[in-house]
């Protein structure tokens, strides 16, 4: 028992020798991996055209906390944030209407992954991922005939959130040391996770009547006080929807993609190893 004791106790004296804790900061960019229909393109000389893309491609922006329990195995908390780019939903051009919809993300994720160090330069870690907040977000232009010569021109800006998804994230980073504390690194990055629609709403309504010159002939003919047929303020997305539904606010639901592959740069501060005693 006592050769236990002490084999324990010799353990938790090496493991604290090498004991680290860090923290760091990064920025990046990535590019959608899931390839996913998003939306289609129609045009008069072109027909329809599919659109794909994912709702993680963009500007990323992370915060990392980790553990070294020794020089090889680590444990890694990180929030990120992801400034999604403009994805095509609905483009439409033609005589009688023009319609422009795009959507993107503002998401905010949370991640915990094990560290492995190849060697002193070269590392690797992979962990599980959950979107905790952020949404996307839709804006719509269109503009309709009327057939009395107008047009009604309507925008709209319309919020979507997700249930708490799971997913998964892993990386492949090259380090430099600069200082007694500090390091340089690149990292090439993999998330891979698609979120479930839970609800949507309307922010923002207008519609105006134009007239053939360009003149507003109506302003405010539509608004989020006024919605027009066919449009509710809040949706809701359910996995079955019956054929006899009538309740525009109730709508059949479906998984989007925010899967990427990122390049990341940032800076990472070491404190100092605790002294064996």
């Amino acid at each position: 028992m006592k050769k236990h004791i002490l084999l324990l106790i010799t353990l938790a004296i090496a493991t604290s020798a090498n004991a680290q804790f860090y923290v760091s900061g990064s920025s990046g960019y990535s590019v959608g991996s899931a390839g996913m229909k998003l939306g289609t393109e129609i045009t008069t000389t072109t027909g329809e055209i599919n659109s794909y893309g994912s709702y993680g491609e963009g500007v990323n922006f992370q915060f990392k906390g980790g553990y070294f329990f020794n020089n090889t195995f680590g444990l890694e908390l990180g929030l990120g944030y992801v400034h999604g780019t403009d994805q095509t939903i609905t483009k439409i051009n033609s005589p009688s209407q023009e319609v422009e919809a795009i959507a993107r993300a503002r998401a905010l994720g949370f991640t915990t992954s094990l560290v492995y160090n190849f060697t002193d330069n070269l590392y690797g870690r992979f962990g599980a991922l959950i979107k905790v907040g952020g949404k996307t977000e839709a804006l719509v232009y269109s503009k309709t005939a009327n057939g009395d010569g107008t047009f009604a021109e309507t925008n709209y800006t319309e919020d979507y959130h997700g249930q708490l998804p799971l997913g998964f994230v892993g990386a492949f980073g090259f380090k430099h040391n600069i200082g007694s504390n500090l390091d340089l690194f690149v990292e090439a990055e993999y998330m891979g996770v698609s979120v479930k629609r839970k609800d949507s709403e309307i922010q923002k309504f207008n519609t105006d009547i134009i007239l053939a010159d360009g003149t507003v002939a109506v302003a405010g003919f539509y608004s989020l006080d006024n919605l027009p047929p066919g449009y509710v303020i809040k949706s809701n997305y359910e996995d079955e929807v019956s054929l006899q539904n009538t309740d525009p606010s109730v709508k059949l639901s479906q998984k989007v993609p925010y899967s990427s592959f990122g390049l990341n740069f940032g800076i990472t501060y070491t404190f100092s190893k605790k002294e064996a005693k």
